[in-house]
């Protein structure tokens, strides 16, 4: 249970766990919204644009949608990006150590989950590497973030490959609603060390910048013995953003980003004496940094259309394997009303990703340099079939990458306003996550067998996943003080990711493949009632349960470790109270089955 006391006038708060006190003031002429002048009307109301790219209302989306707000994350007192998504009904969230979080959407959760999409102002920020994210390099001002959007489900359909249980949009504010300075701090006893500093001025009257730096020092985190992990890190990072918005219908952005720190780690790496093994202390060096650039035009209320490219590099330099990626990304999108009931979206995209390893005895990679290309499309078309009450989405993403060539990606959203406050939808949706780098060419050489012999491969024979997911929802608000939101899924995976015992002797190595397939199902329910004006419970429940199989014959091994991967219940409650005008006071309780 983590109680958060806040003074809304000075925005410090202090965690009641004792963790650390932080304390931030702000000189702006920016408009604050606070959670609690917001009716459960007006959160359900709320611009969402991670379905399709495009602003649509919460209330109006076929898909389970969730929206942190800026208000929700300062109330939290989450420190992290990947704190702040524990608040989310349906995510897995878990914390391995002091730096290394896994996360995932319904379930197949590890520190290496390659189903769930992670965009930071769209732009994607996977490594495909392993096609998952290093959540401790996703970092930003938090106060600089607008909201938060995560779909639970497909969103291949739009997005693409990854898109396969959830997306996650970390969105930031634009420059003219960050103007003025803001001085962020703190310290604790994990977190020996955290600041922000932020400055946002304007040039013009349409051209606005901002530019910040942050910098944190953790703690090392404890072993289940009571000794220390030793993996104790620190981040610095630096960045900016300007955004040019004239009056001609054009808009403009321009920002990027660059960090570097050093993260501690114990590897247990080869030794050519038995027992073949070694546990080693050493710190591992990351930096990188990432420019983007958009431009959208304005043709009309009914036609717009945006253009979006990203260079981003990221070098991660450890004792047992280094990994140098450059990665461009173009993507175009045209949205227009077509006559009086389809509302289309189409675009095309192009990426190219190059990496450079420098392999060891213990992880390799063959060869040690590759560039994968991939080229996408796709088109989707909302189709009022009864204006103001049921609408149908059919979209459909083309792909061509590196690995298996085409991919095709359809799905169907169908949406009925039944009345005003009741609205059920549902989905039927194929989605796709196509191989990494380390599932085609990865090498390991585990600790504790004979030097040289390789016990992990990854194989060019490798396929990409595949999932037939279908969705049910139902939103209701019963009344003003009261809104319920549930969705379930059932979902069908086909060519899972495998690791199977190449011989059947004792020793074998083993070899990446497709042998493995199954189903997921589950239920999630969120929910809000505003017990008085001033205080409101938002209760939340998600169940989540995967079966898998192994193909016959296949010697497969990590079956019974992906089905306990994640747990089956989620649990919990937050009250939102404002003691007095200056003070909030908010409650967590999480419970994990």
């Amino acid at each position: 249970m983590a109680p958060i006391l806040q003074n809304k006038k000075w925005k410090g708060f202090v965690c009641l766990l004792c963790s650390g006190l932080t304390l931030h003031a702000e000189t702006s002429d920016a408009d604050h919204s606070d959670l609690m002048t917001m009716s459960l009307k007006d959160l359900t109301e709320i611009p969402v644009i991670s379905v399709n790219n495009s602003p649509q209302k919460l209330s109006s989306i076929p898909a389970a949608v969730s929206v942190l707000t800026q208000d929700e994350i300062r109330r939290s007192g989450a420190t992290s990006i990947a704190e702040a998504l524990r608040l989310v009904p349906g995510l897995d969230v878990a914390r391995v150590d002091s730096h290394t979080w896994a996360i995932s959407s319904r379930g197949f959760n590890d520190v290496f989950a390659n189903k769930l999409l992670v965009m930071v102002d769209g732009r994607t920020v996977y490594t495909p590497l392993f096609s998952g994210v290093y959540w401790d390099v996703q970092d930003t001002v938090l106060e600089d973030i607008d909201q938060i959007e995560v779909v639970r489900g497909p969103g291949a359909s739009r997005w693409g490959a990854n898109a396969v249980d959830g997306v996650i949009n970390i969105i930031t504010k634009k420059t003219r609603d960050t103007q003025g300075l803001l001085i962020s701090g703190g310290a604790g006893m994990e977190e020996h060390g955290f600041a922000s500093i932020r400055y946002g001025f304007k040039i013009a009257d349409d051209l606005h910048m901002r530019v910040y730096g942050k910098y944190l020092n953790m703690d090392d985190s404890f072993l289940s013995t009571g000794g220390q992990a030793m993996d104790g890190w620190d981040m610095a990072r630096t960045g900016f953003r300007l955004d040019y918005e004239p009056k001609s219908g054009n808009e403009i952005t321009l920002q990027g980003d660059a960090y570097a720190g050093r993260i501690g780690q114990i590897f247990t790496t080869p030794s050519f004496i038995f027992p073949y093994a070694a546990n080693v202390q050493t710190r591992t060096d990351a930096n990188g940094g990432n420019l983007l650039t958009r431009w959208t035009h304005t043709f009309s209320e009914d036609s717009v259309t945006k253009l979006q490219l990203f260079y981003d590099r990221t070098v991660r330099n450890t004792l047992v394997f280094n990994e140098t990626r450059d990665t461009g990304d173009m993507d175009f999108q045209h949205d227009f009303t077509l006559g009086e009931r389809n509302k289309l979206v189409w675009g095309a995209g192009y990426r190219r990703s190059s990496d450079e390893a420098e392999n060891s005895a213990y992880v390799s990679l063959n060869p040690d340099h590759r560039t994968t290309d991939l080229f996408s499309a796709f088109i989707q078309d909302e189709i009022a079939l009864m204006p103001q009450k049921i609408f149908a989405t059919p979209g459909l993403k083309i792909e061509h990458n590196s690995f298996t060539g085409f991919e095709v990606q359809p799905s169907l959203r169908v949406q009925w306003n039944i009345n005003n406050g009741h609205t059920l939808w549902g989905s039927v949706s194929r989605a796709v996550r196509s191989p990494s780098r380390a599932e085609d060419d990865l090498i390991i050489n585990p600790p504790g067998a004979p030097p040289g012999f390789a016990s992990i491969l990854g194989t060019r024979n490798f396929e990409s996943e595949t999932v037939i997911a279908c969705e049910l929802g139902y939103r209701i608000q019963p009344s003003e003080k009261w809104t319920v939101d549930t969705a379930v899924y059932y979902n069908i995976y086909d060519d899972l990711r495998s690791l199977s015992a190449v011989t059947p002797l004792p020793i074998t190595p083993y070899m990446a493949g497709n042998d493995l397939y199954g189903r997921s199902y589950g239920f999630e329910l969120s929910t809000a009632y505003q017990v008085t004006p001033q205080w409101r419970i938002s209760p939340g429940y998600s169940f989540s349960k995967i079966e898998l199989h192994h193909r016959g014959g296949s010697r497969e091994i990590t079956e019974a470790g992906i089905e306990g991967s994640s747990p089956q219940n989620q649990l919990f409650v937050r009250s939102t109270w404002d003691v007095s005008k200056n003070v909030d006071f908010d409650t967590t309780f999480r419970y994990i089955d």
